[in-house]
């Protein structure tokens, strides 16, 4: 669902606008793979895909946070593992995007992320997940040392709030990319 064959002279609002009607009409199938780049969970992706059609992104954003948050713990570990670690190498092209700041630190820094990863993995039994958008690769770490001293139920809240903040910036990217 690309917008690069639009009119220049469209507007931000106007792209919003084709992309949100291109994702309503669409067949069933596309709007699930196009949710699924948003989030990893099946839940979520089928839920959203059977609450179209959506009349504003407002709606669509709302939608989702709804969606998300009457999810299951088994749903947001799902999700989670449909990521990368903070630091490693992803196919998925917003992952990176996401990331970018973690390209270009020292090598000490990138030691201390992986293994600060390991522990968080050994402690909750998932990856760290992070809304990485402006953040620098040092501030990724210093969060992740942080949030490995919270409890385990505190910890999965903060994974799936920290999921919740980066679906909807890739609700945005899906209909402004």
């Amino acid at each position: 669902m690309s917008t690069l064959g639009l009119h220049p002279l469209l507007t931000e609002t106007d792209r919003v606008e084709i992309r949100l009607t291109a994702l309503n009409d669409c067949a069933p199938e596309m709007a699930r793979a196009q949710f699924r780049r948003c989030c990893g969970s099946s839940q979520w992706v089928r839920r959203m895909e059977q609450a179209r059609p959506f009349s504003s992104l407002a709606e669509l954003e709302a939608c989702a946070d709804r969606i998300w948050t009457s999810c299951h713990r088994e749903d947001w570990l799902e999700a989670f593992s449909a990521h990368p670690r903070i630091g490693e190498q992803s196919q998925n092209r917003w992952s990176r995007q996401e990331q970018s700041s973690v390209g270009a630190v020292v090598p000490s820094v990138m030691e201390s992320l992986a293994e600060a990863n390991r522990a968080y993995l050994d402690k909750f039994g998932y990856i760290f997940i992070v809304c990485a958008t402006g953040k620098s690769a040092e501030e990724m770490l210093a969060l992740l040392k942080q949030r490995l001293g919270n409890r385990a139920d505190i910890e999965i809240q903060n994974a799936a709030e920290q999921q919740r903040l980066i679906l909807q910036l890739r609700l945005r990217k899906l209909l402004t990319e």
